[in-house]
């Protein structure tokens, strides 16, 4: 009877054990092959635990992960505008660069320290001769001023005609003329904040001077580094966009060294040539003057108004063969944005000039003398990727075209 009852428990226990998922007692496995391990049933406030335990992880792995973003950002904030301008400068004069390059036997480093001398060297002189031109007409008419020998010429009587202001535009020009000193102390306020304006602004263009120089070199390290700069935003790009990621890099390239060279080089370009015209034809402050031009040419309003202003000013108080030749040189470079802009920007990138008008206004509102020339590309680099985007870029083109020949197949 015992060995019946004892019997009858190990049945019972086996049977216990194989409804629960294991082996019965005192039965081995076969060798090679793990036991069957036990089924676990969590139980509702099991569960709730876990899920608050991943929660908690899953906040902390975040709250770790945006205190080093954070963190990083403010580190790189006083040199984001720089790093920025020197990717873009890198873009845009890389297949100038593939050249010398090639020339100098594929010695990389060496054609990158190349093109930071030459790149400084065509900043820094131009900014010194520029800024000594500035200093030395502020210094003659302050000379002049003081010793009463700075004459206005009186105006003519057309003035008077002018629209709204004609009559007291006349009458503060005539007194001007006669008695200088006098009419100026009448404006002494509005003279002031023009000075305090004045000394603002020259301290903002020598800053943004210096950040120029620095986004240079910073262009350089990335011009040595091209291949793998490259391959890193590729890889950026598709993981962003793992369908066109590709091709909007390659629209985002093409987009920063049209706008780059159609619109910050021609407006360089205009610029310089009419700060050439200042120089040669003897006019005061004519870095100040130059550095205007550069402005009005970025946001696309042209150094028209700036040189016809100072071939008013040639004819009323110069030679009139310097005036003359002065109004022949502004014919000259007035066209010139109108001729290379389109030849430029239409080989890669249809990008309508409000769009760059913004770009440039609000950089230069937000960062200065150097968003000036940031924002006008970065805004029309996010118009393009915009487009992109909604399927009206090339890019979303390009990705198109073989869908439509394969169904025409």
């Amino acid at each position: 009877m015992t060995t019946s009852k004892s019997g009858d428990d190990s049945s019972v226990a086996n049977a216990q054990a194989t409804a629960e998922g294991g082996e019965p007692h005192g039965v081995e496995p076969p060798d090679g092959i793990d036991p069957p391990r036990p089924t676990v049933y969590y139980t509702p406030i099991a569960e709730d635990q876990i899920f608050v335990r991943r929660v908690v992880e899953a906040a902390i792995r975040l709250a770790v992960l945006s205190a080093i973003v954070v963190w990083c950002f403010r580190i790189a904030e006083p040199f984001l505008a720089p790093m920025l301008w020197g990717a873009v400068i890198a873009v845009a004069i890389y297949p100038a660069y593939v050249k010398v390059e090639t020339l100098l036997g594929g010695r990389r480093v060496l054609t990158a320290v190349l093109f930071a001398l030459v790149s400084l060297t065509l900043l820094i002189v131009p900014s010194v001769l520029l800024a000594d031109s500035l200093a030395t007409g502020l210094r003659r008419t302050a000379e002049a001023f003081r010793a009463g020998e700075l004459q206005v010429p009186p105006p003519s009587e057309s003035v008077k005609s002018w629209p709204v202001i004609g009559p007291r535009v006349h009458e503060v020009w005539t007194q001007a003329s006669v008695n200088l000193r006098e009419a100026a102390l009448q404006f002494k306020p509005q003279l002031a904040e023009g000075g305090k304006w004045l000394i603002g602004a020259l301290a903002s263009t020598g800053g943004a001077i210096l950040q120029f120089a620095l986004s240079t070199i910073i262009a350089a390290v990335f011009l040595a580094q091209a291949k793998p700069s490259a391959r890193l935003v590729r890889a950026f790009a598709i993981r962003l966009s793992p369908t066109n990621g590709r091709e909007h890099a390659l629209s985002a390239e093409r987009t920063l060294r049209s706008v780059a060279i159609g619109v910050l080089g021609v407006a360089l370009l205009q610029g310089l040539l009419a700060g050439a015209g200042f120089l040669a034809a003897g006019v005061p402050a004519a870095g100040l003057l130059t550095l205007l031009c550069i402005i009005l040419a970025v946001v696309q309003v042209g150094v028209v108004l700036i040189m016809i202003a100072v071939a008013v000013y040639l004819f009323a108080t110069g030679d009139t063969t310097t005036a003359i030749a002065f109004s022949a040189w502004t014919l000259v470079v007035a066209p010139v944005d109108n001729i290379l802009r389109p030849l430029l920007l239409g080989r890669g990138a249809n990008v309508p000039m409000l769009v760059v008008f913004i770009g440039a206004i609000g950089g230069f509102i937000s960062s200065g003398l150097i968003g000036l020339f940031l924002g006008g590309v970065i805004f029309t680099l996010g118009y393009t990727l915009f487009k992109a985007w909604v399927g009206l870029g090339p890019s979303a083109t390009a990705a198109s075209a073989p869908e439509a020949e394969s169904s025409a197949a």
